[in-house]
């Protein structure tokens, strides 16, 4: 039976990834801040969306809604006005949910303990651990897809590592003079060199003690497409979902408005399944009388 993978990483690793974010990280303008709400709205923003489109986005939500209780005041409609171009809507509704709940338990305070992070609206354990390590400095890994890429290989080589596994070894593998830095390090190694096809290994920090390196394995380039029809994305419900909420965002205050068929190739029938759907998740708000009558959730 081959030898066990070892539980984290050394601390000459660790030093070796900071030392390499420190010259090469990507310089984002949320890392910047060390204000836990900001922070907040930050990785719930990046909860699966590119980070180019989260930077811009991430300023403009918070010249509309500067602290948590503004946060908390305001309207879903008004939130969800905010949130246009980020997709999943359903994240602006939690992330404000989330507010809610800190300003009437927490006293208006983004909470510092992993449990109570992970326990508001829309936080699962990555971005807790992630608001725990950069807005606190608490000592515990945050697993995303990159973090889980970079850490499976280096630690577990080709085999990569089980979920258990992988948290316990990113929780060990955290720089405890530097948790907040280390989150984003890991998650930048990931994201620049430790790619899913064609790694960067020459380029990578952590090549002197990554197994996946030392198997002079490569990783194949994805096959070419086998030019099968794909469904187009205009066709499918999400992108009919995204249009209608757009219209609805570009009226102000609780006017009730029509939305009008079609859009695109979907007809009434695939409107009002769509509405209802939002309004299901509480996105919307649908005239019982008119099926077709809706407007942006007011409370």
């Amino acid at each position: 039976m081959p030898p066990a993978p070892p539980a984290a990483l050394p601390a000459d690793a660790r030093a070796a990834v900071l030392a390499w974010f420190d010259a090469r990280g990507r310089a984002l303008s949320f890392r910047a801040t060390r204000d836990p709400y900001a922070i907040l709205v930050s990785e719930v923003m990046a909860q699966q969306t590119q980070i180019s489109r989260v930077v811009e986005a991430w300023s403009r939500f918070l010249d509309r809604f500067p602290t948590v209780t503004a946060l908390a005041a305001a309207s879903p409609a008004d939130v969800l006005r905010a949130w246009r171009g980020m997709g999943y809507d359903r994240r602006a509704l939690n992330l404000q949910r989330a507010a809610r709940v800190i300003v009437a338990e927490h006293d208006g305070q983004v909470p510092h303990d992993l449990g109570a992070l992970q326990a508001l609206p829309g936080v699962g354990p990555y971005t807790a651990r992630a608001v725990a390590s950069i807005a606190f400095g608490a000592a515990v890994g945050a697993v995303d897809t990159n973090v889980r890429r970079v850490l499976g290989r280096a630690i577990g080589g080709e085999e990569g590592l089980t979920p258990p596994a992988m948290q316990a070894a990113a929780d060990a593998s955290v720089d405890p003079t530097r948790p907040g830095d280390w989150t984003h390090a890991v998650m930048d190694v990931g994201a620049t060199l430790c790619r899913p096809v064609r790694p960067r290994c020459d380029d990578c920090p952590l090549t002197a003690w990554c197994r996946f390196a030392a198997s002079s394995r490569t990783v194949a380039p994805r096959k070419p497409s086998d030019g099968r029809r794909r469904e187009p994305f205009r066709a499918s419900s999400r992108w009919l979902r995204g249009r209608i909420v757009d219209r609805l965002r570009d009226v102000e205050g609780a006017t009730w408005i029509v939305v009008e068929a079609p859009i695109g190739d979907h007809d009434e029938g695939a409107i009002a399944a769509a509405l209802g759907a939002l309004a299901r998740d509480g996105i919307v708000e649908v005239d019982p009388v008119a099926t077709r009558r809706a407007r942006l959730s007011i409370s």
